[in-house]
């Protein structure tokens, strides 16, 4: 007579569980890599290298910078992002800082990550989403948490300024830095000096 075996329990079958949990596991890190190299500039080609992309001019005409903030401008708290960009908090919060309390410079300082097509026309836009009518920080803008491009322009910004250098010196040198970049925000050319 045919009966059928009753099913067996314990480690005899394949672990279906272990299974899914490391398929998941493995898709979680292929997103992970993605998301954390898709802001990373490439290294340049031998392509890029040998010319430069072509951009449209930056314009001519200058727009008003925010007004300088006070010196004892309470700033709201910074955004907390759960994908952090391979850049040391320091570096990120500096750049934050840098952002609110000179906009006379990165207002005048383009970004090359393609923000723009957020809305975004200079670095600033990448850290400040409004000021109130003293110039200090209303709202930030927590692109620049994830963004490694957005940060280092600012931080590249920053170190620039702390030399001495001027804005139109800054915007230079940023420019010639991401000259092989092939998106740049419309940002304004800064006021003669």
């Amino acid at each position: 007579m045919g009966s059928t075996p009753a099913p067996r329990s314990g480690a005899s079958g394949p672990p279906w569980v272990l299974i899914g949990g490391l398929a998941a596991l493995v898709v979680a890190a292929a997103v992970m890599l993605y998301t954390s190299s898709s802001g990373d500039t490439a290294a340049p080609t031998t392509e890029t290298t040998a010319k430069a992309v072509e951009r449209p001019p930056a314009p001519i005409a200058t727009e008003p910078a925010s007004p300088q903030p006070p010196a004892n401008a309470q700033f709201p708290p910074l955004p907390t992002v759960p994908n952090l960009i391979p850049r040391s908090p320091e570096v990120i919060n500096s750049a934050y800082e840098f952002a609110a309390l000179h906009p006379e410079v990165l207002e005048y300082v383009p970004c090359f990550c393609g923000c723009e097509t957020a809305g975004h026309s200079r670095n600033a836009d990448c850290f400040v989403s409004s000021r109130h009518a003293d110039g200090s920080v209303r709202e930030w803008e927590t692109h620049g948490m994830s963004c490694i491009v957005c940060v280092d322009v600012a931080h590249s910004a920053q170190q620039l300024h702390a030399s001495g250098a001027s804005v139109g010196d800054i915007r230079t040198a940023i420019e010639a830095k991401y000259e092989t970049s092939p998106r740049m925000t419309p940002t304004p050319a800064p006021p003669a000096e």
